[in-house]
């Protein structure tokens, strides 16, 4: 059982970018022993979970083999992630401060963050982390499943750095092509880039301003700046944000921003992944950076977000490759 709060991480990346070993990074750190594992496999064999036991004896594991998280109705993932919280913790060891989830290679974050609302109760603080293979790079952009990860994404950490050093360096440009709002870690010292992945959520992740020379990292996704004309009312930038969503449905992966509202003294922090919206709330850091919203969408016309009810509330910054660019669909991937 746990008295605090405790840092809930969704650990997502598409297949074979480094997440199992990511995770072994974590268990056979000291810290280890106030973390509860989750490991959720497409299969009825939990390698994963056998590798990640040689790592980290002591740290209860929940092994999860019924599939994917996301795309199963009555998953117990609510329940295994409550009875952690729950169950007194074994003698000797610490209050559990922190859950890793880490989803299979097929899973997207949003329908398994949407299962995490019947955990309200515990008050969990909820992150994603997402794996970016520096030895594919951008290749698996076209997977529809990579894209949605890492357009949820609040870090995005670089792996299999020793295999390929010379990627390390432009790292940090490529992952702000896919998400602009993340933060990227990417350090040659394995140590160091656990360390920053998985720090604890007590302060707000970073907010920053946008490059204004970014572009998408694929023909069917695109990023939009969108910037408030004036400070809003919260009804009509509630409304504009639902009308969005409603709009753009499962084709929206991500939006994030600050904005400025007549009803607080603080600018808001609104988040999404697809289409689940976090409660805004006031952000408390000082000299914020001038409010703005991120959108991350795929396959949509400009049309379809700048005619978003109420109109007139915003400016709308494209961020999109060469439209001569080639087009090559957003491919899915079946595993057996």
């Amino acid at each position: 059982m746990s008295a605090g709060a405790i840092d809930f991480f969704v650990l997502t990346g598409f297949l074979g970018s480094g997440k199992t070993t990511l995770l072994r990074d974590v268990l056979s750190a000291e810290t280890a022993s106030d973390t509860a594992i989750i490991v959720n496999e497409a299969g009825e064999v939990g390698l994963d979970g056998v590798l990640l036991r040689e790592s980290g004896d002591d740290v209860p594991m929940a092994m999860l083999s019924n599939g994917c998280v996301c795309c199963q109705v009555g998953s117990d993932l609510a329940f295994t992630i409550d009875r952690l919280i729950v169950t007194p913790r074994p003698d000797g060891l610490p209050q559990l401060a922190r859950i890793i989830l880490e989803t299979s290679g097929l899973s997207m974050p949003g329908p398994v963050l949407r299962q995490l609302a019947t955990l309200a109760e515990h008050r969990m603080r909820v992150a994603v982390i997402a794996t970016y293979d520096l030895t594919r790079g951008l290749d698996v952009a076209t997977f529809e499943e990579a894209a949605a990860q890492w357009a949820a994404a609040h870090r995005i950490v670089a792996t299999k750095a020793d295999l390929a050093p010379q990627a390390l360096a432009s790292a940090p440009v490529a992952i702000a092509q896919l998400n602009p709002v993340a933060e990227a870690i990417a350090s040659a010292d394995r140590a160091t880039a656990v360390a920053a992945a998985f720090a604890p959520l007590t302060a707000s992740l970073p907010l920053r301003e946008i490059a204004p020379d970014l572009s998408a990292p694929h023909p069917r996704l695109a990023l939009c700046l969108v910037r408030p004309l004036a400070e809003l009312g919260f009804a009509d930038l509630a409304g504009w944000l639902d009308n969005a969503a409603g709009r753009l449905g499962e084709r929206l992966l991500r939006i994030k921003g600050l904005v400025k509202v007549h009803e607080a003294p603080r600018p808001l922090l609104v988040e999404s992944v697809g289409t689940v919206f976090s409660p805004p709330r006031q952000l408390t850091a000082e000299k914020p950076p001038a409010p703005f919203i991120v959108v991350i969408a795929r396959d949509i016309e400009r049309a379809e977000l700048e005619q978003v009810e109420p109109s007139g509330l915003f400016s709308f910054s494209w961020r999109e490759p060469e439209r001569g660019a080639e087009t090559a669909g957003i491919r899915a991937e079946w595993v057996t």
